[in-house]
């Protein structure tokens, strides 16, 4: 299990809709956390599966992951 830089990360990262079985289709997913990317990324609700890699958390300001930082402002397809 990872563990995210602080609750807020934690909440957001692994948040699981009843409504939605994807992630990438539920309005209230903001992060999605790559573990083989070991990324982190803000989900881009349109439709698709990407998301805009972020290298500082939005909460309590950490720097992420190395690879976070490489991606930065890089878009991914899943």
């Amino acid at each position: 299990m990872t563990e995210h830089c602080c609750q807020m990360m934690k909440q957001n990262a692994e948040l699981v809709c009843g409504e939605h079985p994807d992630r990438f289709d539920c309005p209230d997913c903001l992060i999605h956390y790559s573990a083989s990317r070991n990324a982190y990324g803000i989900i881009i609700h349109d439709g698709g599966s990407t998301f805009v890699s972020i290298s500082y958390c939005p909460w309590c300001g950490q720097r992420l992951s190395d690879e976070c930082a490489d991606a930065n402002t890089r878009m991914i397809d899943l």
